[in-house]
């Protein structure tokens, strides 16, 4: 009897010490992305782990879940498993919940037609987005999300970061802008945002708006001639007179005062641009053929830098 129960010791010590040691063993050498659905379960956990090659023994994986209580915190998701990881280190990050974070970049001066455009495009996320947000109520940024996560939830936190940074943004605007709410300030800069690529700029180019609307001078800025034919698409073509003369209310040329709505959705350097802009005695300013801009305080020095332009686009400066 003795003889008996020291073997079946001895080999129950060995299946556990075998266990241990494929538990504790360093896995495959790459990286492996896998995805767990919900309620795939520890079995369907097992397949998935199994089919990229993360576990090599089904069986023994399922043993290991039940003895460490495993098979009842495994969590679905999307899952980077670290290379050489052991089946103790998987196990820990399937209980962790710590799924890949994926990043959706929401370029300056987009409309909210192109950023619908790539919410929906995106693969990794679900279900409808909804109604288009309004112009200009999109903040853009990077956000960060996991496999799964709905559509109309990152609309929400978008317009939820352009609100409250505009709110903070307004509450310590410059005394004695020409703006009379955080709306015409983002309308503004949603036009700031559209005139020029280069971030020094910005400041400078939000002056003269806030100067010319002081003064009681048409904005006159081309992009929002262009939101007004496209709603927010590119052009693709030169404005033509007939459209700079065209009375439209996003025809900044015609009329004095903001147009009606952004005409994008504005980022956070000209946001803060136009609530506290350079003080400055430019009016006007023009392409200076290397990717910024000529400012001027007179109309006869703008027409001076105009010609300037104009000749660099004789010679193919664009």
């Amino acid at each position: 009897m003795a003889v008996a129960v020291a073997a079946f010791v001895a080999v129950t010590g060995a299946g556990i010490f075998g266990l241990w040691s494929y538990y504790a063993a360093t896995g495959p050498a790459q990286e492996t992305t896998v995805v767990i659905p919900k309620g795939a379960g520890v079995r369907g956990t097992a397949s998935v782990l199994d089919a990229a090659g993360v576990i090599d023994n089904r069986k023994l994986f399922l043993i290991a879940t039940k003895i460490t209580g495993a098979d009842r915190m495994l969590k679905a998701g999307e899952y980077r498993i670290p290379a050489s990881s052991s089946m103790r280190q998987v196990l820990d990050l399937l209980r962790s919940g710590k799924t890949v974070v994926r990043r959706f970049t929401v370029a300056e001066g987009l409309s909210v037609r192109q950023v619908d455009a790539l919410i929906r495009a995106e693969p990794a996320l679900e279900g409808d987005p909804g109604p288009v947000p309004p112009e200009g109520s999109l903040l853009p940024e990077t956000y960060h999300f996991t496999l799964g996560d709905n559509r109309q939830t990152i609309i929400a936190r978008m317009r939820a970061a352009m609100d409250s940074n505009l709110a903070v943004l307004w509450d310590k605007r410059a005394p004695d802008l020409p703006l009379k709410t955080p709306q015409q300030a983002l309308i503004l800069a949603s036009i700031v945002e559209k005139e020029t690529g280069v971030p020094a700029e910005r400041p400078r180019i939000a002056g003269v708006f806030i100067n010319r609307l002081r003064a009681g001078m048409p904005l006159q800025s081309d992009p929002t001639i262009v939101y007004g034919i496209k709603r927010g698409e590119p052009l693709g073509r030169p404005i033509l007179l007939s459209e700079l003369q065209g009375i439209t209310p996003y025809n900044t040329y015609t009329f004095v005062g903001l147009p009606p709505t952004p005409i994008s959705n504005p980022g956070l350097d000209s946001l803060k641009a136009v609530m506290n802009p350079m003080e400055t005695s430019d009016l006007y300013f023009v392409a200076d053929g290397s990717g910024g801009h000529a400012f001027s305080s007179t109309y006869a020095e703008h027409q001076r830098n105009v010609q300037r332009w104009r000749s660099l686009e004789r010679q193919g400066v664009r």
